[in-house]
């Protein structure tokens, strides 16, 4: 059975991860540009020579075993490789630099990616670098099946650690970002008891930002504020900002970007007598899994930035 499952043909690796994704045959073979037939009986040639069910069949679709999912989470990353290696040797033949698929949450996308791709780009014209910036867990995803080379992100409490290369990196620092004439600047520093009457702009439950602010609440002996309004969308931070004294906690790579030129927007950090961390984020990468030289070039890149980061001495 093992060495049957070493010698799966490309077609046949194709089609069980494509019956995974759509849970229809007829789509699933129009995917790999196959007729239904033909995939009908390439699926029961390859549960005929394992001797087991891959999917279940039924009015709403076909749905995996626990043996089917354990062979499309596999033949979901080959794939992956496949299509891969076939879009960078037709790069190599074209003089193209490679591509690179990476992730971060906003304050190390913003901190460390950006500087890291803009020097890659200097001197690989060519390479084409793709991004995607979304909370850890759905950056985890990606790197489980595949679409990401590495993430700079937080691993979940649910995911098997042994599953990837972790890298420390660093913490992100908190600022509160707040409309220039927001009433509390005049009384800076301030404890963040002292701004627990006031509306608040968080993430949603659970988010690393958010749970940093609980925890700065938790340390006066209060509860978080009452006044929430849960968004993570910047755009509708910054319009909610604008109209109120509403008070936003930000990564310092974020405000950053707010405040300082060419954005120069008006707005205010309101500065506390401590500071606030979030829990260190970390290099990712999916064990076992090779990198391209473009990939292995913007992560050493992206190391050098992180290890340059020097944090402030002062709230």
């Amino acid at each position: 059975m093992a060495q049957y499952l070493e010698s799966l043909r490309p077609a046949q690796i194709r089609l069980v991860a494509a019956i995974a994704e759509h849970g229809q045959l007829q789509v699933a073979a129009s995917s790999c540009k196959m007729t239904q037939p033909a995939a009908s009986r390439m699926l029961a040639e390859i549960e005929r020579n394992l001797a087991t069910a891959l999917f279940t069949r039924s009015a709403k679709g076909m749905e995996p075993t626990n043996a089917g999912a354990l062979l499309a989470r596999h033949a979901t990353r080959i794939n992956h490789d496949l299509t891969r290696m076939a879009e960078e040797f037709s790069d190599l033949r074209a003089g193209l630099g490679g591509t690179v698929r990476v992730g971060a949450v906003t304050g190390p996308a913003l901190g460390h990616l950006v500087p890291a791709i803009q020097k890659l780009k200097s001197t690989t014209k060519g390479v084409d670098i793709s991004v995607e910036v979304a909370p850890s867990v759905a950056l985890v995803q990606g790197l489980e099946r595949g679409d990401l080379d590495f993430a700079l992100a937080r691993l979940p409490a649910h995911m098997n650690q042994r599953d990837f290369h972790v890298e420390p990196a660093r913490d992100e620092i908190v600022r509160l970002l707040v409309r220039d004439s927001h009433p509390m600047l005049a009384h800076a520093p301030v404890a963040i008891g002292a701004l627990n009457h006031l509306p608040w702009i968080l993430q949603d439950r659970g988010a690393p930002i958010r749970h940093a602010i609980e925890l700065a609440f938790n340390d006066e002996g209060m509860a978080a504020p009452e006044d929430i309004t849960t968004t993570s969308s910047l755009l509708m931070i910054i319009a909610l900002l604008k109209q109120s004294d509403a008070i936003a906690p930000l990564s310092q790579e974020v405000i950053d970007l707010m405040l300082h030129p060419p954005v120069c927007a008006e707005f205010r950090v309101l500065t506390l007598n401590r500071f606030v961390t979030v829990e260190p984020f970390m290099i990712l990468r999916g064990r076992g899994r090779t990198l391209s030289r473009a990939a292995e070039r913007l992560l050493e890149l992206t190391r050098a930035s992180i290890a340059q980061f020097d944090p402030p001495k002062t709230v």
